[in-house]
């Protein structure tokens, strides 16, 4: 027995004495095998030779030689700039605004950015489709009234899509700019103005520094979701308007040429490593998680000084000017409206398409001739529609509860892990949702086809299952930052193992966040088209996969009887999550 324990005490701690983190070894392995790999094979075949396989850069020459390919870069990287920056000056003042609500008043309008943050894309596009066409509601709403003589172009140019991808990225930029905003003492801004400040110079030189790493890391994730759009620009924009997703796209499904598509690939994910590069210079990384922003570094700090100053000094003339015109009750409405403006921007197009799923005309025109259920009896009678539909409910079910295993497990063990790793396994799980969905897509298509799982239920599932992680881990790791790990260690007292402790006492206290992340995870899969398009193959198509097929041939009012039937869904099913979440 001495020999047995002498044995056992001579073996590393890691073994003798478990460390929480091998929790997270799962969704480490899985992330490896599914998602870095691909990533990281698709990027190398961009450095070789379609025929002999030898190291070439051939891929990259053909770019900077090619004019076309060098105008699509710089188209795309043109509108994920203004879409980044046109979401942060809207959604800064709204999110402002309901930082300053009561508690119980912003739980409720933030549903309205909720909403239109987790609906489906294609739903969104299909409801400006609507909105801006030639016989559209805002052009009936023109012509009709008089002041337009002839429909104005509202489509398929610059102008149609920016209004596309800002309507899709505001509530983004708003949910990550609105928790730093609320860690922000305002009696800071209170006291700056007891010492004289004005309430301008209070507001820039003091609120909005502080709220700075929030703005930034929104600009940051908002460029970068922007750079691998292509729902967006492909319905609402024209040939000018063509970004670099849709030319991955077209290499793949039409032309097969995964080199030059990986050499598209690299440059997208060089470009979004780039700008964490650049952000972390000047910003810090940790600012996207909620940490505090660096200081800044001489002349850039001086630099931004002298900004906000001038902001101080302009903002206050406006202001003045603003009081002596409309007085003071009504300056202070001016963020009110504003804020209801924007949640008009955010919600009305989405509605306005419920009415035309009840019309009764063959065409989609707004308001409808009359009302009738004959376009949701044809997607009920249709085996395809229904097909499609089941199938997206029970991929779903089963990436959601993948997804939450993997990402709830992390999330405990970077809870009770105080490893030195512990950021970088973090960041880690956060990767799928950084790095442009069209790089991972791909990447997936060129490993599932070598391993057969094109075109079959469970290569959609792993596929969801990579991109919902990040969302269920922030989720429970949310929930387990107010959790009392006290109460785990007065089990252990009572002599529970660790499995007994997380069966009995951690899970039964926080499954009202392991709810919300299955349910946060379901709407993710649900609504997803990307992995869908390379994946899902002819046969095996999901809702979002038909009704990007049916929006490509012609837009139609059984389109909009499927909108109706998706936006309800996701709806009723984020409306539970949000419940469940606030509950836990």
């Amino acid at each position: 027995m001495s020999a047995v324990a002498a044995r056992s005490s001579a073996l590393p701690t890691w073994l003798t004495r478990p460390n929480p983190l091998w929790l997270a070894v799962p969704g480490l392995l899985f992330l490896a095998v599914f998602f870095a790999y691909p990533v990281a094979q698709l990027l190398s075949l961009s450095v070789r030779h379609p025929e002999t396989g030898a190291f070439s850069l051939a891929a990259f020459q053909r770019i900077a030689n090619t004019d076309v390919y060098l105008r699509v870069l710089g188209i795309t990287f043109k509108i994920a700039g203004n879409t980044a920056l046109w979401s942060l000056v809207i959604g800064y003042p709204l999110a402002y605004w309901l930082a300053r609500m009561p508690e119980i008043f912003r739980g409720r309008m933030l549903l309205f950015v909720m909403v239109p943050f987790w609906t489906s894309y294609l739903v969104k596009t299909f409801a400006w489709m609507i909105v801006l066409g030639r016989s559209g509601v805002i052009n009936n709403l023109l012509t009709g009234s008089g002041l337009s003589d002839q429909p104005l172009d509202l489509l398929h140019n610059e102008f149609g899509v920016m209004v596309g991808m800002v309507h899709a990225m505001v509530p983004l930029a708003v949910m990550t700019m609105l928790p730093v905003m609320l860690g922000i003492d305002r009696r800071l801004v209170q006291a700056a103005q007891t010492l004289g400040a004005s309430p301008s110079r209070a507001f820039w030189q003091v609120y909005f520094k502080l709220s700075l790493p929030g703005v930034t890391a929104a600009g940051l994730l908002v460029f970068i979701s922007s750079l691998g759009f292509f729902i967006v620009p492909a319905f609402l924009g024209g040939r000018r308007e063509t970004m670099l997703a849709q030319l991955i796209i077209t290499q793949v499904q039409e032309l097969l040429n995964w080199a030059f598509a990986g050499a598209l690939a690299a440059m997208m994910l060089a470009t979004a490593l780039i700008a964490c590069w650049i952000y972390d210079r000047l910003f810090g990384i940790s600012t996207i998680s909620g940490g505090s922003a660096q200081e800044g570094r001489g002349r850039i700090r001086d630099a931004g000084l002298a900004v906000l100053n001038g902001l101080a000094i302009v903002s206050s003339r406006i202001a003045d000017l603003s009081r002596r015109v409309v007085g003071k009750r009504g300056n202070a409405l001016a963020l009110p409206v504003f804020a209801w403006i924007v949640i008009a921007f955010l919600v009305l197009p989405t509605l306005l398409v419920i009415p035309l799923g009840f019309t009764s005309s063959q065409f989609l025109e707004f308001p409808p001739p009359g009302y009738s259920l004959r376009w949701f009896e044809s997607y009920f009678a249709s085996p395809l529609w229904i097909s499609a539909t089941i199938r997206s409910f029970l991929v779903a079910a089963a990436t959601a509860f993948l997804a939450t295993c993997i990402g709830g497990f992390a999330a405990l063990a970077l809870a009770h892990s105080r490893t030195r790793w512990g950021g970088l396994i973090f960041a880690f799980f956060l990767a799928p949702m950084i790095v442009p969905r069209i790089v991972i897509a791909v990447g997936m298509f060129y490993l599932f086809a070598r391993l057969g799982l094109v075109a079959t239920d469970l290569g959609l599932i792993i596929g969801h299952t990579v991109l919902a992680i990040p969302f269920t881990m922030v989720t429970v790791a949310a929930i387990l930052k107010t959790y009392d790990q006290r109460l785990d260690q007065a089990a252990a007292t009572l002599g529970a193992n660790r499995v007994r402790t997380l069966a009995f006492v951690t899970i039964p206290l926080v499954k009202g966040g392991l709810i919300a992340a299955f349910l946060f995870a379901f709407i993710t899969s649900f609504d997803e088209l990307t992995i869908a398009i390379f994946v899902s193959g002819g046969i095996k198509t999901t809702l979002p996969k038909q009704m990007w097929d049916d929006m490509i041939l012609q837009l139609n009012p059984t389109l909009a009887a499927v909108s109706v039937v998706v936006f309800v869904v996701v709806t009723c099913l984020l409306l539970l999550a949000e419940r469940f979440r606030r509950a836990s």
